[in-house]
């Protein structure tokens, strides 16, 4: 039972961080018609301003600069770049994003290099949120922070005890990621800044005779998505690892949820994200094989099929290749993605 809470809340964890990747570029799509392929760029970004400014400020001040930052950099890039292509259709914004995303990579290596950084998260965030004891006599109980050593080992060797931490800075990441989602519902639902929003892209015209300057909305909206991939990138790369590869990590795994969820769709985004986590959490956590699963349902594969390296292939083997089969699988069954309203 341990095993399979300790999997869920990773498989959670690793979704809503997806999520926070997803929702800018989804914010950015469903208002701009944009589709960003440099967003896992800004998402790098976001981590190394993070840790520029955590090496001198601290991890908090850096939680809220590097964001700011990075949407600063975003809006800067739909002002000065963008906007100037806009007019000659999607295949010129999709491309002029494409370029930026190996400028960005580039300037990240030649400012702070090829290897990885060690970007520590703050004390308070590490060791584990909780801790979940098995006892095979007591049940399963918990404990907030670590567990002393003396709860996890048993004095009687009939006895069973089993421990599994949870990180807090997974548990940390998780509860940000439900925030910025609400605060993201709130103000686009609830405020009269998502009202002018949302019209912008419908009616531009009527917004624009209202007394409201369209094109600088749009600046803004791209630089709030850019500066939620900032975000995304200061939790995950104190979190995970700080390196360049980090956006070519996610960057096409963001545009699986996004096309999955709906195009344009923030429920959507939000319930891909969450699906494709938990099942790439699960199918790296169950290392089976068909061979495997065949030997402990008592069956006898031949000697050519027990050789036979398909049947050899174990789950976690093929875990990375998941998200895309959901992809396919959903544009065959649903193009417009589980919650999509407009087609991509």
């Amino acid at each position: 039972m341990e095993f399979f809470i300790i999997s869920m809340l990773n498989g959670l964890s690793y979704g809503l961080l997806l999520f926070m990747l997803s929702s800018g570029l989804t914010l950015i799509f469903s208002m701009m018609g944009v589709l960003n392929f440099a967003h896992a760029s800004f998402y790098m970004l976001g981590a190394y301003v993070g840790y520029s400014v955590s090496t001198v400020l601290g991890y908090w001040p850096a939680l809220i600069l590097a964001p700011l930052v990075v949407g600063a950099m975003g809006a800067a890039f739909e002002r000065m770049c963008l906007r100037k292509v806009h007019k000659f259709g999607h295949v010129a914004e999709l491309l002029i994003t494409f370029g930026l995303s190996y400028v960005v990579l580039e300037l990240v290596q030649l400012i702070w290099g090829r290897l990885a950084l060690e970007f520590k998260p703050p004390s308070v965030l590490e060791g584990p949120a909780f801790t979940l004891i098995h006892h095979s006599v007591d049940g399963l109980r918990v404990m907030w922070g670590a567990a002393p050593a003396e709860l996890c080992s048993a004095a009687d060797a009939a006895l069973r005890v089993v421990c599994s931490p949870f990180p807090a800075t997974r548990a940390f990441m998780m509860l940000i990621a439900l925030v910025m989602l609400f605060s993201v519902w709130v103000l686009l639902t609830h405020t009269r800044i998502g009202l002018v929003i949302q019209s912008a892209l419908t009616h531009p015209d009527a917004v624009e005779a209202l007394g409201h300057n369209v094109p600088r909305i749009f600046m803004l909206v791209f630089g709030a998505g850019a500066g939620l991939a900032g975000l995304a990138g200061v939790i995950g790369g104190s979190t995970f690892l700080t390196e360049p590869a980090m956006a070519a990590t996610v960057g096409s795994v963001i545009f699986v949820v996004v096309v999955v969820g709906g195009m344009g769709s923030l429920s959507g985004a939000f319930l891909a994200s969450i699906l494709i986590g938990v099942i790439q959490t699960f199918a790296v956590a169950f290392d089976y094989s068909v061979a495997t699963l065949a030997q402990q349902l008592g069956l006898q594969l031949s000697e050519a099929a027990s050789n036979n390296s398909f049947v050899k292939l174990t789950l976690s083997q093929v875990a990375p290749i998941l998200p895309y089969l959901f992809l396919v699988l959903v544009l065959i069954f649903r193009p417009r993605g589980l919650l999509g309203t407009r087609e991509g």
